[in-house]
């Protein structure tokens, strides 16, 4: 049953039915009681979403993903829909297509919706391009990513340079010197700061990286494949190899038993992010934890707030939330052999 149905059967109109529901004050009490004997002989029950659409708080969040991860994606996702859902806001999802023409028409759909702000996750919070549509709307926007382009704009992340830093120092301490990278979608500024972590850490330790030894990815299983192969194909190979998320390792250990390797008796092989990913192959991966869920989480709280000042006239400036990441030791790495 729908308020369309009580409405019909009351005899007054849909937005008369959900004034009712809302309890307000200015509806006559004979047409209250004759919409609640609708609704009582319906066996009608409102939901929350319902509500919340039809009082003065109505609020809508657009989230606008493109991720070529779907393990890292319904995290994300999930995390975002569960906190929409207990702040009783409506969530509008829109996945973005790649090239200029999908990203602008996925944007223009958003905003068509009637959304009050949006929730931008990796590439597309690191396309200058993208942003400046939303600002041409005056559109307010929380990005989970890694940079913050204006002041205005709030976002929630982790560091991600310090935490690819990390994972090499304990590559590092097992003895490996020989340590090889598969890096991150290239326009991921998340990318570029898990390269620069790792290169600072093995500068630090005073050991030289050939250039062949970092291979491009896209985050994706099969950029994992044909990294990994690239790497087990040198004259000499690594001991270990760092890939930039668990989707990419999983592939590099995919390869390595195609090879006859033993992970980790004859290769190390580390990721980042955590992701289902991470647990669901062998040996288990060690990784770096990201919590995904929580950073998505957090960057609809922070635009609910971000909503709410707006309507109140405040102009506030974004906010810059860092969460912790965790490095998580399982099976995937040891000592070289």
């Amino acid at each position: 049953m729908t308020i369309a149905d009580v409405a019909t059967a009351s005899g007054f109109s849909p937005m008369t039915v959900s004034r009712v529901i809302n309890n307000d004050a200015k509806v006559r009490e004979s047409t209250r009681l004759l919409v609640q004997r609708a609704i009582a002989a319906l066996n009608y029950s409102p939901n929350l979403a319902a509500r919340s659409l039809a009082g003065a708080d109505q609020m809508r969040i657009g989230l606008l993903y493109s991720n070529p991860s779907a393990a890292y994606l319904s995290r994300y996702l999930l995390g975002s829909l569960e906190q929409a859902r207990a702040a009783h806001v409506e969530l509008i999802v829109v996945k973005c297509d790649s090239g200029e023409q999908g990203e602008e028409e996925a944007i223009r759909e958003l905003l068509s919706s009637g959304v009050d702000g949006v929730i931008l996750s990796e590439p597309m919070c690191d396309s200058p391009r993208i942003l400046a549509l939303f600002a041409q709307f005056d559109t307010l926007v929380v990005a989970v990513g890694n940079w913050r382009p204006s002041s205005r704009m709030s976002v929630v992340r982790i560091d991600d340079r310090e935490a690819a830093a990390e994972m090499t120092r304990h590559i590092i301490s097992l003895g490996h010197r020989h340590i090889g990278l598969i890096i991150g979608n290239a326009l991921h500024m998340a990318s570029e700061a898990r390269r620069q972590g790792f290169e600072a850490a093995m500068q630090a330790a005073g050991l030289v990286v050939p250039p062949e030894y970092m291979v491009q990815g896209h985050f994706t299983y099969r950029s994992g494949l044909e990294a990994a192969a690239a790497l087990l194909d040198l004259p000499e190979r690594p001991s270990a190899i760092f890939a930039s998320n668990d989707d990419m390792a999983a592939a590099t250990i995919a390869v390595a038993h195609r090879r006859n390797l033993d992970v980790p008796r004859d290769l190390t092989v580390c990721g980042f992010d955590d992701t289902d990913f991470a647990q669901s192959i062998w040996p288990e991966l060690t990784t770096i934890h990201q919590p995904i869920a929580e950073m998505s989480r957090a960057a609809v709280d922070m635009l609910i707030d971000q909503i709410r000042a707006h309507r109140a006239g405040r102009n506030e400036t974004g906010r810059d939330q860092l969460l912790d990441y965790k490095l998580v030791l399982r099976d995937s790495d040891a000592p070289p052999g």
